[in-house]
This record gives C-alpha cells, structure tokens and sequence, in this order.
C-alpha cells in the first residue's frame, strides 16, 4: 500500500484548481494525469527578463520589463491587418506595440490612451523603429504581481501555457508533504544539495538552478537502484534447486563450427549458475548474429539434463516460431522433445501441448506470452528464458516464472546491445554476459546511404540482385498514408514494386493476422517470394539466408538502435550483405551523424554508446518499448554522472543501514513509491 502521506500527490489532476475539461484535454497530451505528474513536469528553460526604465536599441532580441503609456492607435482597414499602439516610455522614447490578428475593441480596452502600463515581451529593431510583437504581459500599475525577472518554460501542447503550468506547479508543491531524507548525509553534504520538497520549489521558480535539478535526477536514480538491488536480494533470498546436467544432451549436438570464445564462456557462466541453489538471474547481451540461439538452447538442454523443463518466451509469434523451427531443425535427432504454444492455437493441438507440459513429456516450450497464461501448467519448470528482455516487463516475467513449483533459473536475452550505464540502470538485480565476438564465416554487411531522389537506381539494383537469383527486405515506416507525414508507406511502396516485378513482391506489417503474415513469411522464406516489404515488425525473429540486401527508407527518421537491428536482417549466410539506407534531403545534424555511423560500423555495442551521445536527453536507443524502464527527471548525461553514486548508495542503505527498515531505510521506501518503482519489490515478495 502506497504510504498515506503520498497520497495528495497522487490525486487525479483535476484536484488542482482551475482545472476544467478545456485544460484537463492539453494536460493529457503532456501525459500529466495526476498531481505528482505535473510536479515532475519541470520546466526545460528559462526567459530572462531585463527590468528597464528606458527603451534602448542595444537591448533589441531581449526580452524587457519596462513602464509605457499609449499615445495613439494604428488599425488596418482589414480583419488581417495588425493592430498597433504607439506607446513611450518616460523618456518619450517611442514603440510599437504589435498584434496580429487583434480586435481593435480589445486592444483599446488593454491599452487605453494616456494610462500607463508595466509592459513585457521581446524588443525587437524593425527598420527605423522599435516593436514588441505580441507582449507576454502587459498590467496596470497598481495592480498584479510584479513580474519576475526569470519565468520558467515548460514542454509544452496546444492549449497550454508555460505561464498556466508554473501556477499549477506552485498550487502541486503547496500538496507536497516535507518529506524526510532517503540521501546519505555525507553524500549530500559533498554535493551541496537541498532538500528534496526545497529542490523542487527551486526548480520550478529558477530553471537554471543545476544543484536542484541534480538531486532531483538523483531521487529517481537512487529509488531505481535501489528497487533493483532489492529485487536481486528477493530473488536470492528465494531457495531454488542445482540443475546439474550429465553433457549427454550437448555431447549429442553435432555443430557446424565451434563455439565462439565469448559463447563459451557465456555457457560456462550459466552453467555455473544452474549448478547452485540460488536460482539464476542472467542477462544475456550479443550483438545481431553473435548466436545467442546456440547459449539458449546449450542451457535448455542443461535443464533438460537434469529432469526438468524449460521454457523459452519470445514477443512475438515471428520469433517465437523463428526458434521452434530454429531448435527444431539443431536438436534434430537427439533424445528431448520441444513444442510451441502461441496465442492463436486452438483445439486438439493445444490441448495436446497443455498435455505434454502437464505430463512432462515435453521438455523444452517455445512460443509467445500464451505460455504464461492461466491454464497452462508445468509439470516441472526448471528454466524460463527470456527472449527480447525490453519487450516485456518485470511483472510478465514473474508471471512465468511463477509456473514453477520452486523459484526457477532465469536467463533473459537482448540482441539491442545496451550501454554499461543503461545495462547497470535498467537490469542492475542481473549479473550481465556479453556476446562480443562473432561466429566464424560472418561478413560485415556493406553499409550505403543514398539519397531519396535516386529511388530509381535503388529500384535498378534491386532488379540486378534478384536477378542473381537473390532476395531482399525493404523497410517502410508507416503501413498506410497519413496526411500527418510524408513517409512511404509500406503498401504504396509494395504496389509501387510490384507494378515492376509482379508478384515476387510480398508484403508484411503488424496489422495482419497472424496466418496471413506468416504465410507471406513461409513463401520468402522458401524463395518463393523475391522482395518482402515490412514495416519494421522484421526487426527481429526473420532469418533468411539467402535475403542479402536491404533497402531502408526514410532512415534518416529512425534511431540506430533500431536501424542496425533491421540491418541485421540480413548478413546471416556466409555472402557479402548490402544494406542501402534512403535518407531524406533535409538532414539536421544528428541524422548525418547517425547514418555515418552505421556505414563507418557493425560493432553494435559501439553504435549504442554512439546512440546514447547524440540523443541526448531525448529518447534512449531507438524506439521506445513496453519493458522500458524511463525517466523522467533524469537524462542520459545525468544518469552515468550519477549512476554510481547511487549504486553506492543504495548498497549502503541495504549492508549498513538495515534496508528499509531502519530509519534512512522508512525514508527510502516513501522514495519507491514516489518513483513508482515499488511494484517489482511488491510483485516478489508477494510471489
């Protein structure tokens, strides 16, 4: 239960004043739906604003506070035409007061003749005059409070004003409790930062306040290690069961080549942890192509050794049948059974794989979030691993793993190479493997950027490849038109290709039925189909050998994470790949430094510390995922400033201070639900 003193932060919002259904709307674009959220909505800049007696064309591109009296109107004969009043200052100096668009009704009734006001808004020199167009703020003498000299701006939607948001931000801090402190004293003292409920009225009023802003980001990444480190503790509190398998599983897998030497210490890693009784809890990184498929399963077999089963969890029904066929085709021969268990299956298949887990007559269960589902039943799950770990959350994953009659061994698996700062934020309960070498025969996939005006020479390549007798993905964005964008969209782009090559071109995108798209995937993968168009449902789980070229458009719109996990899709035989990236003509800086990255390299890990630099405080490595852990005070600069103080502290909490029960500990908890990052501690404990 969330402590009670918390709760006035996490009223609806329209419990602030002034709230009614045309501001409610603005307010939920900005995803601000309780108090707490338009607390942690903290402002991105600042205007400062210069308190003048006089007007000065040195100050022209500031904004200015400054005493004016309107001596004469100007109105155009036309709705269109902008309204002016020539106002001076108490020198007589004159300027233009501009509004467009403005009623000459309501500007009179703002600015009547001869009647001073305290004016503020940008000077700007046009021509042989000065103007301020649309002044910000514009009050009688003898009334309103005086203007500040610094005002916050706020990320902002249509129907909202930085100026609205300030007061509801002062009327939110005024329902913030005193809260007591969760930091270690000499920490904080070393850093020079105020108290928490203090930091939060010092950034709201002053945006340039970096020590305020600093203990706030560290709030969030103090209650996120911490959370973490509680889950690792929970979890290795729990007794599971040594999984000591004999080798005759593995000694019967006959392998085209050997291990690389990061999979083999990986697999002596896992094998390690499967050998105690405290259940494992692995992540698993490797780059695309760097076979994780073979660790996966060298550790299924290992609990198949021992007596018990294992479960395989994909995100998708492409992936997860890319596996069964996948596993099937390596385990071919070799004493253990495997089945597959997506959300569509129906009938007597279905209830024959029900009857194989319960039984334990299958050893091994390959398929999507329907093998968690209630109704499905273990017989004895000694394994669950993890496939595409970002996708799901904690919570999915607990749900599997509480199939088990005792705590199972986890192994969680991601092909988007993560950032040692991101990796130690996001899965520090983990111990962390990585995949960084290759399998032998792997090329590194030719990298082009080619503008989007020679679409017509991409589309000439593409009939020379498949004139070769090769076939080729090409990525679109968008599944249909949108009058929103101006990206292809994947069916105009399909109709497009085959107007040329007929019906070699198939297409795929994530509003299809499951049959329907996994009969387009059957025909490419037999070669029956010569170009696949997709959206990017084929960023992961597609394995075509033969598919040696990939055409991405617009790809100067995506993130690298995820524009190298689609060139991934390709560069899977032992032929030289090309992926041919379309890019728009109006680059910013960042896209030119994103695409020259991914034709200067392959090496993922170095694309996603590369990922993390460029974009900033905007959004981490590609596309966001439902698993994602965010944050919202806290920027990637932020975060591998702070993250090892807070790794630190938070282990000091836990060996030295008593955890959450003592008194720093009493404090921290209210810190969890604070940050919203109490429900996996609940979710364990409560499994």
């Amino acid at each position: 239960m969330r402590p009670e003193l918390l709760n006035p932060l996490f009223a609806e919002v329209t419990a602030l004043k002034g709230i009614g259904p045309q501001l409610a709307k603005p307010l939920d674009r900005l995803g601000l739906a309780r108090v707490v959220d338009v607390l942690f909505h903290l402002p991105t800049g600042w205007i400062d604003r210069l308190a003048r007696d006089e007007l000065d064309v040195a100050d022209a591109g500031r904004v200015i506070a400054i005493t004016l009296t309107p001596v004469s109107y100007r109105f155009g004969g036309s709705a269109r035409a902008p309204a002016r009043v020539q106002a001076v200052d108490a020198a007589g100096n004159y300027v233009s007061l501009v509004y467009f668009g403005g009623n000459s009704g309501w500007v009179k009734k703002l600015f009547p003749l001869n009647e001073p006001r305290r004016v503020s808004g940008k000077l700007e020199s046009y021509g042989q005059e000065l103007q301020i167009v649309h002044p910000d703020h514009v009050q009688p003498l003898d009334g309103g409070e005086p203007l500040a000299e610094r005002e916050a701006i706020y990320p902002l939607s249509e129907g909202m004003t930085s100026k609205r948001l300030a007061g509801l931000a002062a009327q939110a801090l005024e329902r913030a409790p005193e809260l007591p402190e969760w930091i270690e004293p000499g920490l904080k003292a070393r850093h020079g930062w105020p108290d928490w409920h203090d930091a939060l009225a010092r950034i709201h009023g002053d945006p340039a306040d970096a020590k305020a802003r600093e203990r706030l980001a560290y709030d969030e990444v103090f209650a996120n290690q911490l959370a973490l480190l509680l889950v690792r503790g929970e979890a290795r509190a729990k007794r599971g069961r040594p999984l000591i398998g004999d080798g005759r599983l593995r000694e019967a897998l006959r392998l085209p080549y050997a291990p690389t030497g990061a999979q083999a210490r990986t697999i002596g890693e896992i094998e390690g942890d499967l050998r105690q009784s405290q259940p494992m809890l692995r992540l698993l990184q490797g780059d695309v192509g760097s076979g994780k498929t073979l660790v996966a399963t060298m550790a299924l077999l290992m609990a198949a050794e021992a007596g018990t089963q294992g479960a395989l969890l994909a995100p998708t029904e492409i992936l997860a049948r890319q596996h069964f066929e996948n596993l099937s085709r390596m385990l071919a021969g070799i004493d253990v059974r495997i089945a597959i268990l997506i959300g569509r299956d129906k009938g007597r298949a279905r209830e024959a794989t029900l009857m194989g887990l319960a039984d334990g007559s299958i050893d091994i269960l390959i398929g999507t979030h329907a093998i968690f589902q209630e109704g499905v039943t273990y017989r004895d799950l000694g394994l669950v691993v993890v496939d595409e770990q970002h996708r799901f959350g904690v919570a999915q994953r607990m749900l599997l793993q509480a199939k088990a009659a005792r705590p199972p061994h986890l192994l969680v698996m991601t092909a988007t190479p993560i950032p040692r700062t991101l990796t130690l934020a996001q899965y520090g309960e983990m111990d962390v493997s990585r995949l960084d070498e290759m399998p032998p025969g792997r090329q590194p996939i030719e990298t082009r950027v080619i503008a989007e005006d020679r679409l017509g020479d991409v589309a000439d390549a593409l009939a020379r490849h498949l004139e070769g007798g090769g076939q080729a993905y090409w990525v679109c964005p968008l599944v249909e038109e949108s009058e929103k964008s101006d990206l292809a969209a994947a069916e105009a782009r399909a109709e497009a290709l085959r107007a040329r090559f007929g019906d070699k071109v198939g297409l795929v995108h994530g509003r299809m039925k499951g049959p329907e798209k996994d009969a387009v995937m059957a025909r490419f993968s037999a070669g029956q189909l010569g170009v696949l168009v997709a959206t990017t449902v084929i960023e992961v789980g597609v394995d075509v050998p033969n598919a040696t070229l990939i055409v991405i458009e617009a790809a100067d719109r995506f993130g690298l994470a995820q524009l190298h996990q689609l060139r991934g899709r390709v560069g899977r035989g032992g032929g030289r790949s090309v992926c041919l990236l379309l890019r728009g003509n109006q680059l910013n800086e960042t896209s030119r430094a994103r695409l020259a990255l991914m034709r200067e390299t392959n090496d993922g890990f170095r694309i996603a510390e590369e990922d993390l630099r460029l974009r900033g405080a905007g959004e981490l490595l590609g596309t966001r995922q439902s698993g994602e852990m965010q944050f919202r005070l806290a920027n990637p600069e932020m975060l591998g400033e702070l993250l090892p103080a807070a790794n630190g502290d938070a282990r000091l909490l836990i060996d030295r201070d008593g955890g959450l029960k003592g008194e720093r500990g009493r404090a921290a908890r209210l810190a969890l639900y604070l940050f919203e990052r109490d429900a996996a501690v609940g979710l364990l404990r409560s499994g």
